[in-house]
């Protein structure tokens, strides 16, 4: 079950959107502004969902994922990509990087807090 979100995104605005929705739809949310402390906080919490944006100074989302699923706790946490690239190549190399899946921006809100719970159902987990 999916109850503590790490989001990261170096986009306050994107940020404040993501933890407005999910904290409504009654998730608790810890926030990174980019890849460095996103994985600091991963490594210092366990959470049951990640999501990234791929674009962000420093330590891209793809690099954040290659970390994270080299870490015996996130091997097979789901982690979601927020990007506004569409193409069929990054798809893969994000897949190959060990993303769950990926939403593209500007996303609706109702979509993210669908497959949020879609990810936490039993049959996901």
């Amino acid at each position: 079950m999916i109850r503590h979100i790490l989001a990261i995104d170096d986009s306050a605005a994107m940020r404040e959107i993501i933890r407005a929705t999910l904290t409504s739809a009654g998730y608790q949310v810890t926030l990174a502004q980019d890849g460095d402390e996103g994985l600091e906080h991963a490594l210092a919490t366990s959470f049951d969902l990640v999501l990234t944006d791929q674009h962000m100074p420093g330590r891209t989302g793809l690099d954040l994922i290659a970390s994270l699923r080299g870490n015996p706790s996130y091997q097979t946490t789901p982690i979601l990509v927020l990007t506004t690239e569409s193409g069929d190549s990054f798809k893969a190399t994000a897949r190959a990087a060990g993303a769950t899946g990926w939403i593209e921006k500007p996303f609706d809100p109702e979509m993210l807090t669908e497959l949020v719970a879609a990810l936490g159902a039993p049959s996901h987990a």
